[in-house]
């Protein structure tokens, strides 16, 4: 009872401590300790013998199978006036029951049990103070740290092929030493468990490193070399737009994603970062600038027809068809009639004038000219004064009504061009007048 308490104390302080023993992933492993033997036999006074070293090589081979060599002294007094030395080799086949933290196991083997009484005898086990030995026990491995545990062992050992030799109860109490775990980077992690096994890594990543220290390991972060966040992949994102920088084109300037990462100041679809007018809105197709109109018409100069003459959208950037003062022109009120030798305008003249003003600031953009006649009654030269006179009083009148001097054209074409037969006298009527024409500057292609 005595042995069985320091033990039992032995085991509960151990069994605290929870790393690795002797598994695959440390498959060598040596021990040192010491033993307690109580021999057995009706011939045995005393019982409990304490013995040191105690000894052993192992190796780890698979499924929970541990092959090895043990060897140990110590001394053994079956009576009191009898005072021997004991020594044992033995082979040992150990199978972990368990590959937890604290490991139970069952062992056996073959070995040699020697008591020897010191006197000298042939041989390093002689046969009259050894005995062939076959046991089988029960043990413990409690780990203290990833390579040293705590062993206890009890086993029963036979021999009894000699009257020099003992059966035995063996206990056992040591200290061993596992490696032989393949650990190429050094890192303190096997590399059967290390995820990074050629680059020293940590512990909490399972032998991968962290090299910009944001928490994530090298083998999960996008951005390995700069600190990041777990929401980007452990990528920075700089302006904080939630765009980490690897993916934004724009690091340094908050945008949007579908700006790639950069602002779009004038909201027109094309981010900064290639908008070439950032602050004025244009179309992509141009850079985000917009597109050049000489004429401010609003139809810009690649599809403008007029590019220097302010038109409409319908027209092609060329000004609208003129199309009422056509009909005008075409009309019988075309005709502001003169009496013989005069070029004044009566009321009659000026309705139709006010006509013709109407339909000029209808169309701001059209110009027309203004031709004068004359009858064939005087001398020809006669007859062209007075056709450029009567076409220049329908100029001052239009004039007067705010119409642009520029936009109107006068021409006298005296007695020729005659619009009806001078050889009657309602011909000659007819012919002493001015007609409006459609200028050429408001022809349009």
């Amino acid at each position: 009872m005595k042995l069985l308490k320091p033990l039992f104390f032995a085991a509960v302080v151990s069994i605290s401590f929870q790393l690795s023993a002797q598994t695959s992933e440390n498959p060598w492993a040596i021990a040192v300790g010491a033993d307690l033997i109580n021999l057995q036999g009706d011939n045995v006074d005393s019982g409990i013998n304490f013995g040191a070293p105690a000894l052993s090589l192992s190796r780890y081979i698979t499924s929970g199978f541990s092959v090895g060599v043990r060897y140990g002294l110590g001394n053994a007094k079956p009576q009191d006036n009898v005072d021997l030395d004991y020594s044992y080799l033995d082979g040992v086949l150990r199978y972990n029951l368990s590959e937890e933290n604290v490991i139970p196991y069952l062992f056996g083997g073959y070995g040699l049990s020697r008591f020897a009484d010191g006197k000298d005898k042939e041989g390093a086990f002689p046969s009259t103070e050894s005995g062939r030995t076959i046991f089988g026990g029960v043990g413990v491995n409690i780990p203290l740290n990833d390579q040293f545990n705590v062993n206890l062992s009890t086993s029963y050992r036979g021999t009894g092929e000699t009257n020099d030799t003992y059966n035995h109860l063996q206990h056992i109490v040591g200290l061993s030493y596992h490696f032989g775990a393949g650990d190429a980077d050094g890192d303190g992690i096997s590399d059967k468990n290390d995820e990074c096994p050629d680059v020293p890594g940590l512990k909490e990543f399972n032998g991968c490193p962290d090299t910009d220290g944001d928490g994530i390991p090298d083998t999960k972060d996008r951005c390995p070399e700069e600190a990041g966040t777990i929401e980007l992949n452990g990528c920075p994102d700089t302006d904080g737009d939630g765009i980490a920088d690897v993916d934004d084109a724009c690091p340094n300037k908050a945008g949007t994603a579908e700006m790639n990462g950069c602002p779009d100041s004038d909201g027109d679809g094309v981010g900064d970062n290639v908008d070439r007018c950032p602050n004025t809105a244009g179309p992509a197709e141009n850079s985000g600038c917009p597109w050049a109109d000489r004429d401010n018409d609003g139809v810009p100069d690649k599809d403008d027809k007029c590019p220097d003459i302010v038109g409409t959208v319908k027209s092609n950037g060329c000004p609208d068809e003129p199309t009422d003062l056509i009909d005008f022109i075409n009309s019988d009120e075309n005709r502001i009639l003169f009496a013989a030798s005069s070029s004044k305008l009566d009321k009659n003249d000026m309705a139709i004038l006010e006509k013709v003003t109407a339909l000029l600031n209808q169309y701001p953009d059209a110009g027309i000219t203004i031709e004068g006649r004359a009858s064939s009654d005087g001398s020809e030269a006669y007859n062209q004064t007075l056709s450029e006179k009567r076409a220049s009083a329908v100029k001052t009148y239009l004039v007067d009504q705010g119409i642009s001097e520029n936009r109107l054209t006068t021409i006298g074409f005296g007695e020729n061009k005659p619009v009806d037969s001078n050889t009657t006298t309602s011909g000659r009527a007819q012919n002493r007048s001015v007609s409006i024409n459609r200028s050429a500057m408001i022809q349009v292609n």
